[in-house]
This record gives structure tokens, C-alpha cells and sequence, in this order.
């Protein structure tokens, strides 16, 4: 799978060429998003060390696309600051993804602890182990958009934007994108030996999610059990984006960053054009469409925790400094999803459907 080769390699937004037999460490690898990166990695040539947690859900895409038979797959928890720079310092890459985190809203609310724990410590040490790895040349920290604080405005947040956040989670993502500054000003930035960036990117689907509490694998478990579709805040917008959008981006940041990291040690915003952000009950419409189910959908009773209605991100910045854009547009996005579920509940190759959908994307982004 490794050896395939775009047919318009060099014309390419995203270089595979640079990719080829490149060491790369990739955090948080069984999760969904990390998953999917590891297999797009693999895909150009990569050689990837993952190192995480176990998957976090039964089923999950890591277990689905069979992701430990295409990379050193490690167990391990990035609070454990000295397994983590020994599993780095044996992988010597050259280019480092932080995507491992706590990434659920509620459960922060109900573990805080573990909450920051994970998310602003994790950096800590990631940052740590980056600092005196003799071997790495870039490394990019995954955030999230919700680390901004929320005004609840029409338009886009930019990246110079006062970083916030009400509950648990959000909070303690704009509490690592200051770990990230202060490693920049302290160290980084200083030496320059090394290119460290923030990605910060909205609401991503696609197939393979299987986690709790997010609008996706709620459609797709309600279809496959047959039940109603509960949800909470039908009038709340996101930036909804494929999961290979914001993906392209961290890859992309990456290499800039590998190449010149004094210009691109920053942070940057990955999400869709204004016009794909729609509501969550626009997504469900959409959602049945493209899965061929009219569902059912009731809203949740109770008094509910905090949430941001309205969320969006100017990605202006990446597209002028990494001459990066949302190549898939919410429909296409969906389309790709529901797809993909299908073929899983019918027990075909996803691994293959996969690598079609990451081939089809870059072909896309050729155009």
C-alpha cells in the first residue's frame, strides 16, 4: 500500500515525494483522527511510530483499517514523560504530530482531572521530549477551534483571537496552545533548531468515528440499532469538514515548517468555507440524504451542560501562507461518511475504501 504514487507527483499540494522514508511520530494514533493520518502517512512512504493509548472505542477505525499492521505500534500515555521521549528517541523522527488528547466536551465535565492532565501536561511533555530529541527537524500540535473564547459571533475567528473557553475541555486546549507560545518564546524560537506550530481545526467527520457524544456515530448507531436520534442543540452551527480537510493542512504545516521553521513556527486554522458551516439539524437532513434513511429525531430532555451555539474560524491565514484550502465541501463530506458506514456494516475492505478516499481527495486537491 505504501509504494503507490500520485500520477501527477510533483504537481501536488501535498509534496508525497517529501514524504517518502521520512520518520514520523505520531501521538494519539488509535484515535480517529490520528488513525487516519497514520494510514495518509503510511500511504506516501512514511515510516510511522505510533504512540497512544489503546483504541478508545470497540469498534474503532484503528482495529477497522488494521492500522498495527502499517506502523511500530506503541501503548503508552503521554503523561508518562519518560516512556514517551524513550518511545521517540528509538523512533528517531524527523517530524512529529501531537494529536493525543481528551477530546470529549461532557467528559470533561464529568473528569476534569484527567481532562487537563492529558491535555495541557501531555504538550508539556510532548514539548519536552521534542526539546532533546537530536533528531527532529518539525513538529505540529493539534488543538481544536474550541480554543478560542467564544463570543458567539457571525464571523470567523482568527488566530489572533483571545483564547478562552467555558467548560473543562476547551479551556484546557487553550491552556496548551499557551503551553506551545511559551515553549516557542522560551526555546524554539530562540534556538531554531526545531519548527514547532498549532493546528486548530473545526468539527471534523468521516468514516470511522465511533465515539460518544458526537453527531456522526449518534446518526450512524441510531441507523444500525434502528432507534431514534437524540440530540441537544439542533440550531447549533459548526464548522463541519471531512476529516482529510484539516489533515491536509497538518501535513502540509509540517513540511513548510521542515523546510523553514523560523517562518512558519506559528499557529494556523484549519476548517471550511463560510458556507459549510451549517446547523446540526441542516446536517442530519443531509446525513439521511446521502445514507438513503429518513431518521427519526427527538431532542434530548433535561437541563443540559454548556456548549457553544455558534463557532467558526477565518482560515484566510493558512490559505495565503501554506496555499492550503477545504478541498471537500459539506456534501462531499457527507457523501464520503455515509459511505464509508456502509461498507463497514457490510463487513467490506474499509482499509481499501480508505486508501480510495485519501487517493480520491488528493486527486481533488490536484485539480
Amino acid at each position: 500500500m505504501g509504494d503507490w504514487k500520485s500520477p501527477l507527483e510533483g504537481m501536488e499540494v501535498i509534496n508525497y515525494s517529501f514524504w517518502r522514508d521520512k520518520k514520523v511520530f505520531v501521538t494519539g494514533h488509535t484515535g480517529f483522527k490520528g488513525g487516519w493520518l497514520t494510514l495518509w502517512l503510511h500511504q506516501m512512504g512514511a515510516k510511522v511510530t505510533g504512540y497512544s493509548l489503546p483504541a478508545p472505542t470497540t469498534p474503532s477505525f484503528f482495529e477497522a483499517v488494521k492500522l498495527s499492521d502499517l506502523c511500530s505500534h506503541k501503548i503508552g500515555d503521554i503523561r508518562d514523560y519518560q516512556a514517551m521521549k524513550n518511545a521517540l528517541e528509538e523512533s528517531q523522527a524527523e517530524i512529529v504530530f501531537h494529536m493525543a488528547a481528551q477530546p470529549l466536551v461532557r467528559k470533561s465535565y464529568k473528569d476534569p482531572i484527567e481532562t487537563y492532565s492529558t491535555n495541557v501536561m501531555g504538550t508539556v511533555n510532548l514539548l519536552e521530549a521534542v526539546r532533546f530529541c537530536e533528531t527532529v527537524q518539525s513538529c505540529v500540535i493539534i488543538t481544536t477551534d474550541k480554543c478560542y473564547e467564544n463570543k458567539e459571533w457571525v464571523w470567523g475567528y482568527r488566530e489572533n483571537d483571545r483564547l478562552g473557553g467555558h467548560d473543562p475541555y476547551s479551556n484546557s486546549k487553550a491552556c496548551s496552545e499557551l503551553v506551545v507560545s511559551a515553549y516557542l518564546k522560551s526555546f524554539f524560537k530562540t534556538e531554531a533548531k526545531i519548527g514547532i506550530a498549532s493546528a486548530r481545526a473545526g468539527n471534523v467527520i468521516g468514516g470511522g468515528d465511533f465515539a460518544e457524544d458526537r453527531l456522526i456515530p449518534d446518526i450512524y448507531r441510531a441507523i444500525f440499532n434502528n432507534t431514534e436520534l437524540k440530540i441537544r442543540y439542533p440550531e447549533s452551527t459548526r464548522p463541519w469538514q471531512h476529516v482529510l480537510v484539516p489533515l491536509s493542512g497538518y501535513i502540509e504545516l509540517a513540511e513548510k515548517l521542515y523546510l523553514d521553521k523560523k517562518k512558519y513556527s506559528d499557529s494556523f486554522n484549519f476548517g471550511p468555507k463560510d458556507e459549510d458551516c451549517i446547523s446540526v439539524g441542516n446536517l442530519i437532513l443531509k446525513a439521511s440524504q446521502y445514507w438513503g434513511y429518513k431518521l427519526p429525531v427527538v431532542l434530548e430532555d433535561g437541563n443540559h451542560l454548556h456548549e457553544a451555539k455558534f463557532l467558526k474560524l477565518d482560515i484566510s491565514k493558512a490559505f495565503s501562507s501554506l496555499n492550503w484550502k477545504p478541498e471537500w465541501n459539506v456534501d462531499e463530506s457527507i457523501e464520503k461518511t455515509a459511505k464509508w458506514y456502509k461498507s463497514f456494516i457490510n463487513n467490506e475492505d474499509v482499509r481499501s475504501l480508505s486508501l480510495d478516499q485519501i487517493r480520491e481527495f488528493q486527486y481533488k486537491v490536484c485539480q
